[in-house]
């Protein structure tokens, strides 16, 4: 399928990627340019739910490009970020073999040979994210809270990432035609290793402004009324000043704006606000504290 041809300059990619619903400012549009005609990775760092992951499937759909998705964890091992051999197929190919010479002639040293061969064969890899999106490409890979990932895996990926190449000692070195573009994210749960930044262009990505947090709103959420959308933005906005355990992101407001409207909700008054609450904190400590608090003051309008 023919993709579309990059666009031109951070300003016909920041139109693009709001023909897709997401909104970004000027800086995070450069970056993502840059990224895309550099061929470097870009690096986005903030809080939980200010759009980094969102930015990968926009791009995606920018570019017209598939999109492969690595959650990082603790505990990541290579062979779950990059291949593993499908063993239960392996014994099956094992098992028709041996059945198709149990009536016949005891196996030459060569057809015992070609056998283990065969049982190496590409039919038989299992490729995760990182192979996926360098044999699919152009493509979309997103190593998504690189953070939570262990030391050990940030010096595998560093190593990946420095010429898109995989080698697989059964088949040899698989290299990316297109070096695919590559959005690691990071809710700063830990600090990254320099070495994998410098390797990056880094952004980092700040809670949307009150009018285009509203913005996002109202091109996500069409069926929000205008006065609803804006109280939201405003109160979120507040709660994030509240030093809680989890601010909310865009993707709570988001939230917190659906709940209300499928109640029927026009307007934000504090007692709707205080019944809906857990769809835009996380934490009981936190909701305790707002309710502490003067709810006419958080949610008494915009």
């Amino acid at each position: 399928m023919s993709q579309p041809p990059l666009p031109a300059d951070p300003a016909a990619l920041a139109d693009a990627l709001e023909s897709t619903g997401y909104l970004p400012d000027e800086g995070l549009a450069t970056a993502a340019y840059l990224a895309l005609v550099m061929h470097r990775p870009l690096f986005l760092e903030g809080e939980a739910g200010v759009g980094k992951t969102a930015l990968a499937r926009a791009l995606a759909e920018v570019t017209g490009r598939p999109l492969y998705r690595l959650q990082c964890y603790e505990g990541l091992e290579a062979s779950h970020a990059l291949y593993d051999w499908d063993f239960g197929r392996q014994l099956l190919h094992l098992r028709a073999a041996e059945a198709a010479h149990a009536t016949g002639d005891a196996q030459s040293p060569d057809d015992v040979a070609a056998l283990e061969a065969g049982l190496y064969d590409r039919r038989f890899l299992l490729a995760r994210p990182l192979l996926q999106a360098l044999e699919d490409s152009p493509s979309v890979l997103l190593v998504d809270e690189v953070d939570r990932a262990d030391d050990e895996f940030e010096a595998f990926l560093l190593e990946v990432l420095s010429d898109f190449t995989i080698s697989i000692p059964e088949l040899g070195t698989i290299r990316a035609e297109t070096p695919p573009l590559v959005v690691l994210t990071s809710n700063r749960t830990r600090e990254v290793h320099d070495a994998l930044k410098r390797r990056c262009l880094y952004h980092w990505l700040e809670h949307p402004d009150f009018e285009r947090e509203v913005a996002i709103l109202r091109r996500r959420l069409p069926e929000v009324t205008e006065s609803l959308a804006r109280q939201v933005a405003g109160a979120t906005a507040r709660l994030r000043g509240l030093d809680l355990l989890k601010p909310p992101g865009v993707a709570e407001a988001m939230d917190w704006a659906t709940a209300l409207h499928a109640l029927g909700a026009r307007e934000l008054d504090p007692d709707t606000a205080a019944r809906t609450l857990g769809t835009v904190l996380k934490y009981r400590e936190d909701g305790e504290r707002v309710k502490a608090l003067t709810a006419g003051a958080l949610f008494g309008g915009a």
